[in-house]
């Protein structure tokens, strides 16, 4: 069973973090989730990292906002701010050894802030990164697998609601009003299959998020621009991961990620949506340990802790 954490933020947002393997291993694995997820959603890859990598640490949380962790100020509500939890997480988690970051979607957006606002502590730190489901250029090729007209009609839509969404601060969505939905959570964030289990996980997640996060971070994901930044990090072991009918994060966004990182593995899953870890766990299970793998191999001055 994982060891249940509890992490305190500069600004008394508290954080729900829980962390398995041995405290003292060479390299640590943090799961990153996504917008309106928690790290819940990462548990068939918790299982494999406990059945094929023993002696690496495994840590998830939920970002602010979100799942067990506590609502935060609105202004806070911004990847910007996840790139400094991130930071804040590992010195406080696992402050020695190598880590691989593994982000979806918005998590792999915090990745990528984490890496911008903190270059040196990223440096030295962080040995390999597996992207699945995200993007570097925020909402440019996300036309959710509609005409480009729609599309824009959605986003406008969209933009408007998260605007009253942010300011209704902790409470969380109705659950009668998420069942409802349920059709719609299901088209937008799966592709051709989808399991009865995941789609229960999906809707319980975004039932614990509250609904200043489901409004606030909209702006800050939609504007993010970080390839420049990604082409930094084309030294490090990296995979990426999309799903050819993901309408959040197209093929083109991980297309993009590979083209800042040349040396990357990427991986596009046919008929899968956004919710690769959940729709094709073998793929992104493959994804993880060959990246490990590759991390192991290397002797561990390459990367310096710390100081």
């Amino acid at each position: 069973m994982p060891e249940t954490r509890e992490v305190r933020l500069a600004d008394d947002v508290r954080l729900h973090v829980e962390v398995s393997g041995p405290a003292d291993a060479e390299v640590t694995a943090v799961l990153l989730h996504g917008w309106t997820l928690d790290g819940r959603c990462w548990h068939r890859q918790l299982a494999d990292l406990r059945e094929r990598f023993g002696a690496v640490r495994a840590v998830t949380y939920d970002a602010r906002g979100h799942g067990r962790s506590s609502c935060m100020a609105l202004p806070t509500a911004t990847l910007a701010q996840l790139g400094d939890d991130l930071a804040a997480v590992l010195d406080t988690v696992a402050p020695t050894g190598r880590v691989v970051l593994v982000g979806h979607s918005m998590g792999g957006m915090t990745v990528m802030e984490y890496a911008h606002r903190h270059p040196a502590h990223f440096a030295a730190r962080v040995a390999g990164l597996v992207f699945v489901s995200t993007t570097a250029e925020g909402h440019t090729h996300t036309r959710y697998g509609l005409s480009p007209r729609i599309a824009r009609l959605i986003r406008l839509a969209e933009t408007t609601g998260a605007g009253v969404l942010a300011r209704c601060g902790s409470w969380r969505p109705p659950r009668a009003l998420l069942r409802a939905l349920r059709p719609s959570i299901r088209w937008m964030l799966f592709g051709d299959r989808c399991e009865p289990t995941d789609i229960r996980l999906v809707t319980s997640a975004v039932a614990h998020a509250s609904l200043r996060s489901i409004g606030g971070f909209r702006a800050s994901i939609g504007a993010q621009d970080r390839l420049e930044t990604l082409a930094e990090l084309a030294h490090l072991p990296a995979a990426a991961l999309v799903g050819g009918r993901d309408r959040l994060t197209p093929p083109p966004c991980a297309e993009s990620i590979a083209a800042a990182l040349p040396a990357i593995e990427l991986t596009v899953c046919p008929g899968a949506g956004h919710m690769l870890m959940m729709e094709r766990p073998d793929q992104v299970n493959g994804a993880l340990a060959g990246v490990l793998r590759r991390v192991l191999d290397r002797p561990a001055a390459t990367v310096e802790s710390v100081g």
